[in-house]
């Protein structure tokens, strides 16, 4: 179904994945390899940070973007080449209850689209993985597209791609930075903290009812 059609009108309904739908998390690989989380933690905000990993999002080839932090901080040479080879070890499975939510989203026949930062080396190892992907009308892929959230123009790509009307679509995320340009361009926008407060934020807009399991 095409959002705008059906029953729906123009309501839809605009899905992060990593953190919403699918658990995603480097500590799942880095974790057993440092003595504590602190010196974890000290790692992931100052070897493979996220502004690092942003630009891979945006499209920078692993290989380039690996070797270059190599030769930036060569003492953890190793750990950084984990993060394409141990890559896969991140990924934990589905959020608890989300996809739960999708379905019946689904099952009601909304529009339904995703708006994901990922690589598009490894974004076709979680098509494989996640059957519930084959869900979505359109899946807007930051690596792809060249440019990553929470930059405006991705939003605006996604809106061009899957037919939007940005006051009709509830976008969920879990990034407070995605959710405060989400509304600049008029979504209505949820700040994923869990299943549950998802399905109320849903009930509230008359799209689910509330139940708990």
């Amino acid at each position: 179904m095409e959002p705008g059609r059906g029953r729906w009108g123009n309501r839809a309904v605009l899905f992060d994945l990593g953190g919403v739908l699918i658990d995603w998390d480097p500590r799942y690989v880095y974790r057993p390899l440092f003595a504590d989380d602190a010196a974890m933690e000290r790692f992931l905000a100052q070897v493979c940070h996220a502004r690092w990993n942003k630009r891979i999002d945006a499209g920078r080839p692993f290989a380039e973007a690996i070797l270059e932090r190599q030769r930036e901080v060569p003492e953890f040479a190793e750990y950084i080449g984990f993060w394409f080879s141990r890559w896969q070890g991140m990924l934990k499975g589905e959020v608890p209850g989300t996809v739960a939510i999708l379905r019946e989203l689904k099952d009601l026949g909304l529009p339904l689209c995703a708006l994901s930062n990922w690589s598009a080396e490894t974004f076709p190892i979680a098509r494989e993985r996640f059957g519930f992907l084959a869900w979505f009308d359109r899946i807007v892929v930051s690596g792809e597209a060249g440019v990553a959230k929470p930059d405006r123009e991705i939003f605006e790509l996604a809106i061009s791609r899957c037919g939007l009307v940005p006051a009709e679509t509830v976008f969920i995320d879990d990034a407070p930075a995605n959710i405060e340009t989400a509304r600049a361009l008029g979504f209505d926008a949820v700040l994923f903290t869990g299943a549950e407060a998802l399905r109320r934020a849903l009930a509230e807009r008359r799209m689910l009812s509330f139940k708990t399991k």
